[in-house]
Formats: structure tokens, sequence, C-alpha cells
């Protein structure tokens, strides 16, 4: 196994779901509408050597009776600076998260990584409400 090179690295368990604020769609049951928010600049740390990933997370949803207020998604996704996490499981945690605090109909989260040793990676997760 590879030595790490940050000592600090914190588990997902560090991560907390409670920064999330759902706040109320008022236009529920007049209209549907869809919602695609980026975040450019998200970082976590690779669990096998401690260094940092970089990538862009876009997260697109058609809501029910809840939105996620963006400053508390801002903390939320802030938490995973210092988290070692593979991007198959960041993306799967951000669904499962924003899933539970706002409930939507359909919500897909996809995490664009910046390349690492000439490999570039995507990943997307996807939720749809039962019917």
């Amino acid at each position: 196994m590879t030595e790490p090179v940050l000592r600090n690295i914190e588990k997902p368990d560090a991560i907390r779901r409670e920064f999330l604020d759902p706040v109320d769609y008022q236009y529920k049951g007049r209209r549907d509408i869809h919602i695609e928010i980026r975040q450019p600049e998200f970082t976590s740390v690779c669990p096998m050597t401690g260094l940092p990933d970089f990538g862009t997370i876009i997260i697109r949803y058609h809501p029910d009776e809840k939105i996620v207020e963006l400053k508390s998604l801002k903390f939320y996704l802030l938490q995973y600076r210092n988290v070692g996490i593979f991007y198959e499981h960041v993306v799967n945690r951000i669904l499962d998260d924003l899933v539970a605090a706002v409930k939507p109909k359909r919500m897909e989260i996809t995490g664009d990584f910046t390349p690492r040793g000439g490999i570039s990676t995507v990943v997307t997760a996807l939720y749809e409400k039962p019917a």
C-alpha cells in the first residue's frame, strides 16, 4: 500500500448532512422546474495517496416540495476538502445526502474530475422518486 502524503486525512463520516438547508419550493403543484447547480472548484483527497483531487460537481434535479439553499450547499461541499474518498463514493454520498435533505422527484449528480496520470474520470449517480 502507498504511504499517504498527507497525515490529516479525514474519513467520509466527518461529512455532516445537517449543513444542507432545505427551503420550501413555493411553486409546488403549479409547475415543474429543472435546477442545475455547478460547483467548479470541488476538492477532496485521494484516500490512497493523500493527494488532492479536483473537479466540477454538477447537481441536476426536479424539486418536489423543497429546494436546497445555495449557501448551505456551498458549506456542505466545502467539508470534502480534507476527506479521503474515491470519486465514485463522493458522487453517491452527495446524492444520498441531497436526496435525504430535499426529497426531489429526480436528482442526478455528476462529478467531472480533473485528469490524473493521464486518466480523466466522470461519474454520474441518479435518483428517481418511486411512483
